[in-house]
């Protein structure tokens, strides 16, 4: 066997940071020389670990900027949801009594229901964030935000609306609605979060779901007859706010066990 065809040789490992790299992954390439070739082109930026600082930055701005709003709830709801529309004015009226009750609100920041609830919010005199997603439809963030953060990241995004809320109410809305939504039933069924409830607001539009639900998922065994008690379904929006903050005795991530 040639020498060039020695694996022991060929094996030879080199540092590139916290790498070892061998053979065809040892490239004689060295980190500083991109970090200090000003002529290179700016593609580093598109990288994954580049992307990864990016992500990190997210959390530690959004850490940072709702440590201290105090006890909060999360509000969903449609994008297009019309001013003066009846679920416009139930997302109003959820995020007056909210504020009223000294609980801060944070949504979407975006139009439709999301704007309903933080102009509620600032008519209550409250605290009214607004959690913004880069996407290439829709504006930025409405009006009556008077805390907002953009994120590029959707997940980063969506651990906010978890950690610093005690709870989620949530209007009829299209499909970021039902993902945020579905994704909190299943971080409370999985005990991810605790003391965590999630109130549906409209009879009339969230029925059918729920009995979707039980006469397929759960009559096909997908699902327990337990998992719908995760949920409940009001249509009045002072029991809405009512039930979510007499449910939410704390905060989620804190590891306590649900009220049984």
């Amino acid at each position: 066997m040639s020498i060039n065809a020695d694996p022991a040789r060929n094996s030879q490992p080199r540092r590139k940071g916290p790498l070892e790299l061998r053979r065809k992954q040892a490239a004689v390439e060295m980190s500083d020389q991109h970090l200090l070739d000003t002529k290179g082109p700016g593609q580093f930026v598109h990288t994954d670990p580049w992307r990864v600082l990016r992500i990190q930055s997210e959390f530690v701005e959004g850490f940072g900027a709702l440590a201290d709003i105090g006890k909060a709830v999360s509000v969903f709801g449609s994008a297009r949801t019309k001013p003066g529309s009846p679920y416009y004015e139930m997302g109003v009226e959820v995020g007056r009594k909210l504020a009223e009750a000294g609980v801060a609100v944070i949504t979407g920041g975006g139009p439709g229901s999301m704007e309903a609830a933080n102009r509620g919010t600032v008519e209550g005199n409250g605290v009214s964030v607004g959690l913004g997603i880069e996407l290439p439809f829709e504006q930025g963030l409405n009006q009556w935000v008077d805390l907002g953060i953009n994120f590029r990241y959707f997940f980063a995004r969506k651990t906010m609306f978890v950690k610093y809320a005690q709870g989620f109410i949530v209007l009829p809305g299209g499909l970021g609605t039902l993902d945020e939504l579905f994704e909190a039933m299943v971080l409370v069924q999985t005990r991810k979060v605790t003391s965590f409830p999630i109130v549906l607001l409209g009879v009339d539009f969230w029925g059918p779901m729920i009995e979707w639900i039980r006469g397929t998922l759960v009559a096909e065994g997908m699902v327990s007859e337990k998992d719908l008690d995760l949920i409940q379904v009001v249509d009045d929006p002072a029991e809405a706010v009512d039930r979510v903050l007499h449910a939410a005795v704390t905060p989620s991530f804190k590891g306590e066990q649900r009220p049984e």
